[in-house]
């Protein structure tokens, strides 16, 4: 055997071993999730010997997944809608428009990624209660805040790839910024606005301590919320809190495998520049 194949079948293996490791938690909570609470316990193999199946509709049942599923879903969404379009076009602006000013902004934008959240989380609580904010319209806002900084940092990379000839086409073809940016550039930054969407869904579809401290109300509850019904303060019911988080991580995965083609695609696209 050569040593490029040799190198070939050693990546390959190291591959595998890291993708195992990736996979067995996800073995764990799947399998975990058709087992009865003595067995998760005592028996060490996560494969169940008698498959629980009360356990998916309990969790459902008690995790009101309809009502916490459509929160989730609709602060996610909204929260996702506001991010690109108000990121992919700063930094459009940004990255357009040369000067000292335009860069220090983006400078700032990226230095805001190195504020950790839980440094400003009692004053901006705080802030958004004295306004009334602290509900699912504030929680968007929160959530558009804390993003921006990635997401510019994102698109502006992208759009140094794009030459700027392509503005000035549309310039003489009679487009105005407005219709530049959304007809001829935006289309053009697919795989970074799919990027932008799967980094930032993941983290506000599973987002438990913002939430948490904002919409907290009977009614207006996220799924992850609700998970934490199964951990009380004497016993936890991880037979029903493994079912639940299978059918909370189901929607998130499938919108990785759907969309996840795009993310190598959209991270490095600013790489190089025209």
């Amino acid at each position: 055997m050569s040593s490029v194949k040799r190198h070939k079948a050693l990546v390959a293996l190291l591959g595998i071993i890291v993708s195992l490791t990736w996979i067995y938690p996800f073995v764990i909570i799947f399998f975990g999730s058709f087992k009865n609470r003595s067995e998760i316990f005592t028996n060490t193999l996560w494969i169940p010997e008698e498959v629980v199946r009360d356990n998916y509709p309990t969790a459902y049942n008690n995790l009101d997944f309809t009502s916490s599923f459509l929160n989730s879903l609709l602060i996610t969404t909204v929260s996702l809608v506001v991010i690109v379009i108000f990121s992919s076009m700063a930094a459009y602006a940004l990255a357009r428009k040369k000067s000292k000013i335009s860069t220090g902004i983006y400078f700032l934008c990226a230095l805001t990624m190195l504020i950790p959240f839980q440094s400003v989380m009692i004053p901006l609580v705080s802030m958004f209660g004295q306004v009334n904010l602290l509900n699912r319209f504030g929680l968007i806002i929160m959530n558009w805040g804390f993003a921006t900084s990635m997401s510019i940092f994102l698109y502006y990379g992208a759009m140094r790839s794009i030459s700027v000839s392509l503005d000035e086409a549309a310039y003489l073809d009679g487009g105005n910024p407005l219709q530049i940016f959304w007809r001829v550039i935006f289309p053009i930054l697919k795989p970074t606005t799919v990027t932008v969407i799967i980094l930032n869904a993941i983290r506000l579809w599973n987002d438990f301590l913002l939430p948490s401290l904002v919409i907290n109300q009977e009614g207006m509850r996220t799924i992850p919320l609700r998970m934490y019904y199964f951990f009380g303060e004497y016993t936890v019911q991880w037979e029903l809190a493994l079912a639940g988080l299978v059918l909370a991580i189901i929607p998130i995965i499938l919108l990785y495998i759907f969309l996840q083609k795009y993310i190598v695609e959209g991270v490095t696209e600013g790489a190089t520049k025209s």
